[in-house]
């Protein structure tokens, strides 16, 4: 009921944001505004995940050597709004519609690609026991610095340590790591793989 409440005071301030960068996303390149992406959400159901296309359209799929999606400020598949969007995260408030439908939490996990479900090891499925969340315990504190399995091991630190001021506390964090515009894009390293996934 919170998360939903919030959601619905938020939605005419997301509307006047569609309104401003729907447009810019358009006139880029005559593409979609959005881009629907699957992902695994409570107890496995897959479900629709809403953003901002920040990307040109048929961007091939790049993926790091663990699966997880590749993220750099100077990939080439970033339209030139796309590149500001996904920098002040702005592409991923329409997940407020998923806040609403019932799919996400406003904190929560970052929901994995579906794929993801055959790669979990050991307890790492029991991330899917919540819902996921627009923000969480990795993006308030860490961004994009740590790889998938990290992050896979923090969000069960999360969800074994929920409290409401657990949230209050990524919720505030999330927001000054926003404005700060910090560790958005991960720096690749010289032995990291990059892979085309079809």
């Amino acid at each position: 009921m919170f998360d939903l409440v919030l959601a619905i005071i938020a939605l005419p301030f997301w509307l006047i944001i569609l309104v401003v960068v729907g447009p810019m996303i358009y006139f880029q390149d005559k593409g979609s505004i959005f881009y629907n992406a699957p992902r695994l959400g409570k107890d496995g159901k897959i479900f629709k995940m809403y953003k901002f296309r920040s990307m040109k359209m048929n961007a091939p799929d790049l993926r790091n050597e663990d699966g997880s999606t590749f993220n750099a400020e100077d990939d080439p598949r970033l339209t030139k709004i796309g590149k500001f969007i996904r920098k002040t995260s702005i592409d991923e408030t329409p997940q407020l519609l998923n806040i609403i439908k019932g799919d996400m939490s406003i904190i929560g996990p970052r929901p994995d690609l579906p794929e993801h479900m055959e790669l979990y090891e050991g307890n790492e499925a029991r991330k899917l026991e919540i819902r996921p969340g627009v923000t969480g315990y990795n993006q308030a504190y860490f961004r994009n610095t740590v790889p998938w399995k990290e992050r896979i091991k923090n969000d069960i630190y999360y969800i074994d340590h929920l409290t409401m001021w657990m949230d209050i506390k990524v919720f505030f964090k999330t927001a000054v790591s926003v404005l700060k515009r910090e560790d958005v894009f991960v720096v690749a390293k010289n032995e990291d793989k990059v892979t085309y996934k079809n």
